[in-house]
C-alpha cells in the first residue's frame, strides 16, 4: 500500500496539476502565450484561449463605470445649475412696477377701439378727393381738437384745389384761345411758355396730365400728413409714459434726448457764427431780404405761424438780424439758445414777453450811437406743422436816412445785407411789396448783384390785395411773377398776402384771408397765376424744399474742407509744439487759476521764522529813512553830547512817531511782506508754464490791490508798539550785541550814502582819476573847493554860524572861487554827516563790550544810549512783526485768498481779458483746433442723421 501512495507522489511531482499553478505564473502565461513553468508554449498543454474574452470582460466593465460617471455629472451639474439660476433669479431688479405702467385687458380693448373709430374719421375726411387712406394710429387726446380743426382746414383746401383746377380744365375745352395753366407740382422750376391753340386732341390730353399732376400733389400730401400724424403720436406716447411715471412718483429715464435734424444743423450754423474762414462755414441758410417796410418780418411770422417780432409805427423794427430756426414740435413754443425759458406762443401773455424780449435784445445790441448791429439774436420756434428750416430775418435796405440815425447806417445795411447773401449756399428769400412801385425798389438790385443767375433766389410779392385793388393793369403782377419786370432773376416767384394792416389780426385769421382772397381775385381765376405761386402755404413747402435740397447738395463739401482745415491745423501743431498738449485760452486759464489757488494755500505753510525776518527786513527799510532824519540825527544835533538831552528827544520823538505814523508804516510794510513771499513761492514753481505768467502776475496784483488790512488790526499794533518803545532795559548779551550789529549796519549803510553823494558833488578822487581816467567838471572843481575850504574849519558842529559862512567865502574869493552862503551850508551838511556817522561808527564799535558796564548800572548809565535808543526801535519793530505774522496767519491769508479767488471768477468771465493776458500762436492754434474739431464733429453727426432720414 505504501508503495502505491509513494508512486503516485512520484507521479505527481512529475505532472503538476493547474490547481496548484500560482495565479501570477497563470497571468503571466496567458499574456505572453508561454509557460512559466515548462518554458513551452500553452497549445502543448491545450489550454483554452481567454485572452478575447478577458479583453470584452474588460471593455464591459470600462462602459459600466462610463455609465456611473455621466449619471453622477448629470445629477451634480443639473444642481450646479439650479443654484446659478437662484442666484441669477435673485440678482434680477424689482420688475413689478411694469404691471401698473402696462395697460390691462379693458385699456387695451379700449385703445383698440379708438384706433378704429380714427380710421373710418380720417378714411371719411380725406375721401373727398377719391384716394383710400389706411391709417392705424390715435391722435393724443390733448391734440384731438387741433388734429380735427387740421384735417377740416386740410379737407377745405383740397376741395377748393380740386374745383379750381376742374374749373380752369373746363375752361380749357370750352375755349381753345385761352393758354393752359403752368404745372403747380414744382414751383421752383422754369414756368412753361404760353401755348397757342391746339386740336382737341392736345387738350385732352393736356387736362389728363394736369389731373394726374393734381393726384400726385395730393397723394404727396396725404402722405405727408399721414407721416406728421405718426410723428406726434410718437412723441404723445413718449409724452403720456413720462407723465404716468410722474404720477408714481417716479422719475423719467435721464438719458439724452435725441435732438431733431434741424436741431443739429442749427447747432452747426451757431457754431459757425462770425466765422471767417474762406470757404469753410458756408452753409445754407434761408437770407430774408428786402426793402424797409416791404413785410419781411410778416412773412417770417406767416412762416412761423404766430406774432413774434415787435411792430413799429412808421419806424425801423428790425435793427440786428434774427436767426429763427423753424421746426416741427408737439407744442407751439419759441426758444432763445441763450435762455431756459420756453414761450407758449398760443398764450398772448407769452407772446407779448416774447416781443419785449426780442425788442430789449436788439435795443441793448445797437448802443454807442449805433442804428443797426450786426450782433445776431438766435431763437427757435417749434409747432404742429412748421416746416424745418433755418431763416435769418435782415434789417430792412433803405435809400434815406433820418436826423435820428446814425450816418453810416445805410451803408451798414448794404453791406450786412451783402455778406450775409455773398455766402454761395445761402437762399435769398427777396421780399418785395406789391403795394408800391416797382421802380421803387431798392433791393432788387442788390441781389442780382450777389446771385446774377437766379439760382439761389426766391422772389416773393407782398400785399397783393393792396395791389390788385391799386393797379389797373392786372398784366403787371403777372409780369412781376413771370420775371419778366425786374433785371433780376429767380428760381421761383411767389405771391402772397400776409395781413390787413391791422396788429390783433392772429395768425390763422390772416390765412383764412389769404386763401379767400386768392379763391375770389381776378388773377388766381383768369389763370395769370399758377396755384402753386400763391399762398404762405406754397411759400413754405418750395422754401423747405429748395433749402433741404441745397443742404444735401452741399453740406458733404463742407465736412470735407472742415476735415482739410483740421489736418492742417494738427500738422502744425505737432511741427510747432510736438509735445505739448493742445490747450485753448480757457483750458490755459483754469490751470494758471489751480496753480494760483495751490501757492495761495501754501502762504499758511511759511514758517513763522521765514515770515518774521521777512517782515522785519521789510519793517526796518520803510522806517530806517525816518530813524535817521527825523530821530537820531535830530536829537544828535541838538543834544551836543549831553546825553539826558538826546534821551528826552529821543523819548519824544519815538512816542509821536509810534502814536502816529509808525502803525500805518507797519501796515504797508506788511502788505509789501506779503507782496514779496508770495512772488518768491510764484518763483518757485520750476515746472510752470511760462504762458501763465501774465495771468498770474495780473491776478495777483489785482487781488492785492483790492487787498485791505483788517481796520482794528491798527489800533493793536499802535498798542504793543507804544509799549515797546518805552521799555529802555536791555535784558540780555545777545540783544546787546543785536542793538550794536543794527546800528553798526545803519550807519555803514548811511555812510555809503553820504560817502557817494560827497563824490557826486566833489566829482572824482586822485585815485578815479587816475585809474579810471575820470575827471570832474566845472561844477564839482567848485564844490571841491568849497569842501576843501571847509574841512580846515572842523567838522565837529553840525552847522555854522554866519562869521564862519563870511570867512569861507572870502577865502575862496582869493582863490578866485565865487559862491554864495547858501550854496556853502548846502555843502557843509553832508561833510558833517560824514564825519558825524564815523565817530557814531566808533563809539558803536566801543559800545559792544560795554555791555558789563551797563548791567551794573542797572541800565541808568548815560554811556551807549544810541545802543539803547537802535534796541527800543528794535524791539518795537520785532514785535510788530510778531503781531503782523500772526495777522497773517490768522485772517489776512485767507482774505487774500478769497480775494484772489474773486478776481480769477471775474477774469475768467470776461473773454476779452482772457485773450489779452492769454496771447501767441500757441494758444490761437489750439483755439482753432477746438473750434473746427466741434464743428467737424456737429457736422458729422448731423450728415450721419441726415443719411439716416433719407
Amino acid at each position: 500500500m505504501s508503495r502505491i501512495l509513494n508512486h503516485r507522489m512520484r507521479l505527481s511531482l512529475r505532472k503538476p496539476s493547474w490547481s496548484c499553478v500560482d495565479k501570477r505564473a497563470v497571468a503571466f502565461s496567458v499574456w505572453t502565450g508561454r509557460s512559466v513553468l515548462l518554458h513551452k508554449p500553452l497549445d502543448s498543454y491545450q489550454i483554452p484561449r481567454r485572452k478575447y474574452g478577458m479583453l470584452i470582460a474588460r471593455a464591459v466593465r470600462g462602459v459600466l463605470k462610463i455609465r456611473y460617471l455621466l449619471l453622477g455629472g448629470a445629477v451634480g451639474g443639473g444642481m450646479t445649475l439650479n443654484k446659478k439660476y437662484a442666484e441669477w433669479k435673485d440678482g434680477l431688479p424689482e420688475m413689478g412696477w411694469l404691471n401698473d405702467l402696462l395697460p390691462d385687458n379693458e385699456q387695451w380693448e379700449k385703445f383698440t377701439t379708438t384706433l378704429l373709430d380714427a380710421k373710418g374719421k380720417i378714411g371719411d375726411q380725406l375721401q373727398i378727393v377719391g384716394v383710400p387712406l389706411t391709417l392705424s394710429i390715435t391722435p393724443d387726446p390733448r391734440l384731438r381738437e387741433a388734429g380735427a380743426a387740421r384735417a377740416a382746414e386740410l379737407r377745405d383746401w383740397l376741395s377748393q384745389r380740386y374745383e379750381d383746377a376742374v374749373a380752369a380744365a373746363a375752361v380749357n375745352n370750352a375755349t381753345s384761345s385761352i393758354e393752359p395753366a403752368p404745372k403747380i407740382v414744382n414751383n421752383l422750376q422754369s414756368r412753361p411758355a404760353p401755348m397757342s391753340a391746339k386740336p382737341n386732341t392736345d387738350e385732352k390730353e393736356a387736362y389728363e396730365r394736369r389731373v394726374h399732376a393734381l393726384q400726385e400733389e395730393v397723394l404727396s400730401l396725404q402722405a405727408r400728413y399721414q407721416r406728421e400724424l405718426q410723428r406726434l403720436e410718437q412723441e404723445n406716447r413718449e409724452l403720456r409714459q413720462q407723465n404716468m411715471l410722474l404720477r408714481q412718483g417716479r422719475q423719467p429715464s435721464t438719458k439724452k434726448m435725441r435732438r431733431s435734424l434741424i436741431d443739429m444743423y442749427s447747432a452747426v450754423l451757431d457754431e459757425l457764427a462770425d466765422w471767417d474762414s474762406g470757404e469753410a462755414g458756408r452753409l445754407p441758410r434761408v437770407v430774408v431780404v428786402g426793402d424797409q417796410s416791404a413785410g419781411k418780418t410778416s412773412v417770417l411770422e406767416m412762416l412761423a405761424q404766430a406774432r413774434i417780432f415787435p411792430r413799429g409805427a412808421g419806424e425801423m423794427c428790425t435793427r440786428a438780424p434774427v436767426k429763427v430756426t423753424l421746426s416741427e414740435g408737439p407744442y407751439h413754443v419759441a426758444q432763445f439758445n441763450d435762455s431756459s425759458r420756453e414761450f407758449d406762443l398760443n398764450k398772448e401773455s407769452d407772446l407779448a414777453d416774447l416781443r419785449k424780449e426780442v425788442e430789449l435784445r436788439m435795443r441793448n445790441s445797437v448802443r454807442g450811437g449805433r442804428t443797426v448791429s450786426t450782433q445776431q439774436i438766435a431763437m427757435s420756434v417749434k409747432g404742429p406743422g412748421i416746416p424745418r428750416m433755418v431763416l435769418v430775418d435782415l434789417p430792412g435796405v433803405i435809400s434815406t436816412q433820418t436826423v435820428d440815425m446814425a450816418a453810416d447806417t445805410r451803408e451798414a445795411i448794404k453791406e450786412m445785407t451783402k455778406q450775409y447773401m455773398d455766402n454761395p449756399n445761402a437762399i435769398i428769400l427777396c421780399i418785395q411789396d406789391g403795394s408800391v412801385d416797382a421802380e421803387r425798389s431798392n433791393v432788387t438790385d442788390l441781389v442780382s448783384s450777389c446771385d446774377p443767375s437766379g439760382k439761389r433766389t426766391i422772389f416773393v410779392l407782398t400785399k397783393v390785395d393792396l395791389a390788385e385793388e391799386n393797379l389797373a393793369n392786372p398784366n403787371r403782377i403777372r409780369r412781376i411773377l413771370e420775371g419778366k419786370l425786374f433785371p433780376m432773376k429767380a428760381l421761383g416767384y411767389y405771391a402772397v398776402v400776409t395781413g390787413r394792416s391791422r396788429k390783433d389780426d392772429s395768425i390763422q385769421s390772416i390765412r383764412e384771408y389769404e386763401e379767400r382772397f386768392f379763391r375770389s381775385s381776378k388773377l388766381f381765376k383768369d389763370g395769370m397765376v399758377a396755384a402753386g405761386q400763391v399762398t404762405t402755404r406754397n411759400l413754405a413747402l418750395g422754401v423747405a424744399e429748395c433749402f433741404w435740397r441745397m443742404v444735401r447738395d452741399s453740406v458733404e463739401q463742407q465736412a470735407d474742407a472742415f476735415k482739410a482745415m483740421r489736418f492742417n491745423l494738427e500738422s502744425e501743431w505737432k511741427n510747432t509744439f510736438p509735445r505739448q498738449r493742445e490747450l485753448d485760452r480757457d483750458e490755459l486759464f483754469e490751470r494758471a487759476r489751480a496753480e494760483l489757488l495751490d501757492k495761495s494755500a501754501e502762504l499758511s505753510g511759511v514758517p513763522a521764522a521765514a515770515w518774521e525776518a521777512r517782515l522785519q527786513n521789510a519793517l526796518w527799510a520803510a522806517a530806517a529813512q525816518r530813524i535817521f532824519a527825523g530821530i537820531y540825527l535830530p536829537a544828535a544835533a541838538n543834544a551836543s553830547d549831553d546825553v539826558d538831552k538826546f534821551n528826552t528827544s529821543v523819548d519824544i520823538k519815538l512816542r509821536e512817531w509810534a502814536e502816529n505814523e509808525l502803525a500805518t508804516l507797519s501796515i504797508q510794510a506788511g502788505r509789501q511782506a506779503l507782496r514779496e513771499e508770495f512772488s518768491e513761492l510764484m518763483s518757485k514753481s520750476s515746472d510752470s508754464d511760462a504762458i501763465y505768467d501774465p495771468v498770474k502776475k495780473a491776478a495777483v496784483d489785482e487781488a492785492l490791490a483790492r487787498h485791505q488790512w483788517e481796520e482794528r488790526a491798527q489800533d493793536v499794533l499802535r498798542v504793543l508798539q507804544v509799549n515797546a518803545l518805552q521799555d529802555r532795559c536791555v535784558a540780555s548779551r545777545a540783544e546787546w550785541d543785536s542793538a550794536v550789529s543794527l546800528m553798526e549796519d545803519a550807519l555803514k549803510e548811511r555812510l555809503k550814502l553820504t560817502e557817494d553823494e560827497l563824490k557826486s558833488l566833489t566829482g572824482p578822487g586822485f585815485r578815479d582819476r587816475w585809474l579810471y581816467w575820470q575827471s570832474s567838471n566845472e561844477e564839482q572843481n567848485r564844490r571841491a573847493e568849497v569842501k576843501s575850504e571847509l574841512e580846515r574849519l572842523g567838522s565837529n558842529r553840525p552847522s555854522l554860524t554866519y562869521d564862519e559862512v563870511v570867512a569861507v567865502r572870502d577865502n575862496l574869493r582869493r582863490r578866485g572861487v565865487e559862491v554864495d552862503n547858501e550854496y556853502i551850508r548846502q555843502t557843509w551838511k553832508p561833510i558833517y554827516l560824514k564825519h558825524f556817522l564815523n565817530r557814531a561808527l566808533s563809539r558803536a564799535r566801543d559800545c559792544r563790550k560795554s555791555f558789563y558796564l551797563y548791567t551794573q548800572q542797572n541800565g541808568t548809565g548815560k554811556e551807549c544810549c544810541e545802543v539803547v535808543m537802535f534796541w527800543r526801535v528794535q524791539s518795537a519793530l520785532r514785535t510788530t512783526a510778531n503781531a503782523l505774522r500772526q495777522q497773517i496767519g490768522n485772517r489776512e491769508a485767507g482774505r487774500l485768498d478769497r480775494e484772489l479767488r474773486e478776481v480769477l471768477d471775474e477774469m475768467s468771465s470776461d473773454p476779452e481779458l482772457k485773450k489779452k493776458l492769454l496771447s501767441g500762436r500757441r494758444v490761437e492754434l489750439a483755439e482753432e483746433l477746438k473750434r473746427v474739431r466741434q464743428v467737424q464733429e456737429k457736422l458729422e453727426e448731423f450728415i450721419e442723421a441726415l443719411n439716416k432720414e433719407k
